[in-house]
């Protein structure tokens, strides 16, 4: 695609995001019954765990969890309503989001549906690293970090659904990787105002590319995915990897040096590989 074609497709899909006429992803139905019922005054932990019941899948996955290191269970739970009875509301929400957002990464070609496995697995592992530096360096909700690291690329989902109109755009590598690059922030923290989330997971969206992001009352979520984003190219080729990390402020936010690997170390390797688990 040349630069005159690309940036034609860049205006338009800004216009329309402006006017509302750009197709955004929607969250998966049982996330918002989850969320409806936990926010209704006259419902209870019970009724959400009915609705979780009433998908097979995600029941399985949450006692799975309830079960897992990521939660470190004194007692082994085997239903889906001691499961909601131990995590609570808060963990209930993040994780019911987190455990059905993979719904959402299909593509209706080939092309686009690597494109789409490759962001969700960097998503999964960005926020698998999340939740571990946040349980470990902050004082932070873990889980909370689990969903803004998987939700802080969501703004490709529409660019890539948009580009499946344009054979020449998914040929073209390189322009498809500019476009994303320099709008998939902005659509991301549209994306996730039009799904009732909070603004500190809007921020994440928003903002979690601007290496020189300076929390007031940090570490906040924006910093840890900033790390976690950083810390899952390392042995890689990327373009970010070239540059000085000793300059990214929310390094020194979470107290870490930037030089050294937290997946290495064998503390934050085991939440790791705990979150990753439980993730799929």
């Amino acid at each position: 695609m040349d630069a005159a074609a690309e940036e034609k497709f860049l205006d338009q899909l800004l216009e329309d995001l402006e006017n509302d006429k750009l197709v955004l992803p929607t969250l998966p139905e049982v996330a918002l019954k989850v969320r409806d019922t936990l926010e209704d005054e006259n419902s209870s932990l019970m009724d959400v765990a009915k609705i979780i019941t009433s998908d097979a899948a995600l029941s399985a996955r949450m006692i799975q969890v309830s079960n897992s290191p990521l939660l470190r269970a004194s007692s082994p739970i085997e239903t889906v309503e001691a499961a909601v009875t131990r995590m609570g509301g808060n963990m209930i929400r993040n994780l019911v989001t987190s455990m059905v957002m993979e719904q959402m990464f299909q593509a209706t070609s080939d092309v686009t549906d690597k494109r789409l496995r490759k962001i969700w697995e960097h998503s999964t592992e960005v926020a698998a690293i999340s939740h571990a530096l946040t349980s470990q360096f902050t004082k932070l909700q873990p889980d909370q970090a689990l969903l803004a690291g998987l939700v802080h690329d969501i703004g490709a989902l529409p660019i890539l659904s948009r580009a499946e109109d344009y054979p020449e755009l998914l040929d073209d590598e390189a322009s498809l990787d500019r476009i994303i690059t320099s709008v998939h922030t902005t659509i991301g923290a549209e994306i996730l105002r039009k799904w009732n989330f909070p603004e500190e997971l809007v921020n994440v969206a928003a903002d979690h590319e601007d290496l020189k992001y300076n929390s007031e009352n940090g570490p906040d979520y924006v910093d840890v995915v900033i790390v976690a984003n950083l810390q899952s190219l390392i042995g890689t080729d990327h373009p970010l990897t070239k540059l000085d990390w000793s300059n990214v402020p929310s390094f020194t936010k979470l107290g870490l040096q930037p030089e050294v690997s937290v997946v290495d170390m064998d503390e934050t390797n085991a939440n790791i590989e705990a979150a990753r688990a439980a993730l799929g």
